[in-house]
């Protein structure tokens, strides 16, 4: 609840003028600190007189504020002026509190002394201050403009909070209780989380599993140098019109507590990164999509849409997790711990069993970023156009019966999918209560698997490189956290396995191919039995093949 004669930042009219507001908001903006105030005086009778600078260039009167002196020659007092720091930053309303088609609005804050460079383009701030009125240049013959302005009082970065959702006891002490009844069979109870996830959509049932498993992602450490070992799993959807892409990217921008969605078509290199603009004589740095995603989801549509000039700024931004500037003589670099989800069709010629980078005409080193690439081909089948359209007639009949609650969950006993708001706390809960070990006999699994992956005479050189194997940790890590287990088992990695697999074209293991078509399984334990003994038989038979040699 907000404190009494405060009023949100950017919903202010003019004439609160004077009064104190307080809101959150995202920083686009950033200008260099200037100094604020000087003394200057006459040469000639020393006459002195305050002036406030503003801008870059400190303003001199045209004459002696004294009155009896005609002098116009001025010069600045050194030893005697007083300087203070000063700096003018643009907030701007967060994406996810904005109501559908409306557009987010901005407004300038001053921030002086120790307030002046607390903050980054692309940080989440929750900033006090007195709305004043900043006048522009006067022209003669031209209308003065005039802006609201907030004079900040007070300014806290909140970024370390980005994903913080209120989580009273009796939710937390629910999602135990659903663990604790379902300690005997998890897989049943993690059914009925993924089956959660855009429940309007039918089947897609590994493709919504990778898309649950992306919004928790895997641990973030640091290693003994320093460097930071991300944790964010990145991924991309490639499919024909129709299978339901869009509708899953809303969804996972829904799900996730920030997100900025975006095209590739549509948007820049500056755009996608930082830009670096000119105002009031100075130049100030404006945080692009990835950046101001920093923490939360970045959503591109049309992937494939983006000039090669483009896709390089984005190498760095979703492997370093940083974006380095040098624009105007500004050199930084800006935080971009951002997961990214990029969606895109097939090329029009390419066929189902050429490699992914015909299919998606993307490089592969861009390719090898992405832990996840799933396909997902319209494939025609008589049976299947029968259950689509059957519960796509449904829904128009008034049914309110979402397709995962008849077909899929009627099977093992599930009758209710979960709220987006329970989703939401839900993986909120996971990311800030577990940070699961690797266990000796997970480590084994992925390790086996990723060395007969290198081996294979069919494997994709930009898919298969180490980058692969953090990929399967952090796949395996995201699991054991879905399940709410603070170590990773065998059956964690295998999980992992089966969603890599399930993006090849040419797996070993068949039967994880089609995503389009998956649906939830009736008997859960069954189904990851089958798993398990598919993926142990293709790594015995790999091992026999090496002990022949």
């Amino acid at each position: 609840m907000r404190q009494k004669g405060r009023a949100p930042v950017l919903k202010t009219p003019n004439c609160s003028v004077g009064n104190t507001v307080l809101d959150r908001e995202a920083i686009i903006e950033a200008q260099q600190v200037l100094v604020d105030q000087g003394l200057d005086g006459t040469v000639k009778f020393l006459v002195e007189a305050d002036l406030a600078q503003k801008q870059v260039v400190l303003p001199v009167p045209k004459s002696c504020p004294s009155g009896d002196c005609k002098s116009t020659k001025f010069h600045q007092v050194v030893e005697e002026s007083e300087h203070t720091d000063y700096q003018e930053i643009r907030v701007q309303e967060q994406a996810q509190s904005l109501s559908m088609g409306s557009l987010p609005q901005s407004m300038t804050v001053i921030l002086t002394d120790d307030l002046a460079d607390s903050c980054r383009p692309g940080d989440d701030v929750e900033v006090t201050g007195i709305v004043t009125r900043q006048w522009g240049r006067t022209i003669p013959g031209e209308q003065c403009e005039v802006d609201l302005t907030l004079l900040g009082n007070s300014l806290f970065v909140q970024n370390k909070r980005s994903d913080a959702v209120d989580l009273s006891a009796s939710i937390v002490h629910s999602f135990c209780d659903l663990w604790r009844a379902g300690a005997d069979k998890p897989l049943a109870t993690r059914n009925q989380i993924v089956s959660s996830v855009c429940p309007q959509l039918y089947g897609l049932f590994t493709v919504k599993l990778a898309l649950l498993l992306m919004l928790i992602g895997g641990v973030e450490r640091v290693d003994e140098s320093g460097a930071s070992i991300r944790g964010q799993v990145h991924m991309l959807l490639v499919g024909d019109p129709g299978t339901g892409k869009s509708q899953l990217m809303k969804y996972a921008a829904k799900l996730s507590q920030r997100s900025v969605v975006t095209t590739g078509r549509g948007s820049s290199a500056a755009g996608l990164t930082v830009a670096a603009v000119k105002e009031g004589g100075q130049w100030a740095l404006e945080a692009g999509a990835l950046v101001l995603a920093d923490g939360g989801l970045c959503c591109i549509d049309e992937f494939d849409g983006m000039r090669e000039s483009q896709r390089a700024t984005v190498h760095e931004a979703m492997e370093q997790q940083s974006v380095s500037v040098a624009k105007a003589g500004l050199v930084t670099s800006l935080s971009t711990k951002a997961t990214v989800l990029g969606v895109t069709n097939p090329r029009a010629s390419s066929n189902p069993r050429d490699s992914l980078e015909v299919i998606t005409g993307l490089s592969g080193p861009l390719l090898s970023r992405f832990d996840l690439v799933m396909v997902l081909r319209d494939a025609q089948g008589p049976d299947w156009d029968a259950t689509v359209s059957e519960h796509i007639l449904a829904g128009h009949q008034g049914h309110h019966q979402p397709h995962q609650q008849s077909p899929d969950n009627a099977t093992n006993g599930h009758s209710k999918v979960w709220t987006l708001e329970k989703l939401r706390q839900y993986i909120c809960w996971v990311k800030e209560t577990f940070r699961p070990d690797m266990s000796r006999e997970a480590e084994g699994t992925l390790l086996e698997y990723w060395q007969m992956a290198r081996s294979r005479d069919d494997r994709h050189a930009a898919r298969s490189t180490v980058r692969m194997l953090e990929s399967l940790v952090r796949l395996s890590q995201a699991h054991a956290r879905l399940l709410a287990r603070h170590t990773v088992t065998r059956q964690d990695a295998k999980v992992a396995i089966m969603l890599v697999e399930s993006c090849s074209n040419s797996s070993s293991i068949s039967s994880f191919s089609n995503v389009l078509q998956s649906r939830c399984p009736g008997d859960p334990d069954a189904e990851y039995l089958k798993v398990e003994a598919c993926i142990t038989n293709t790594l015995s038979a790999w091992q026999e093949t090496l002990n022949d040699y």
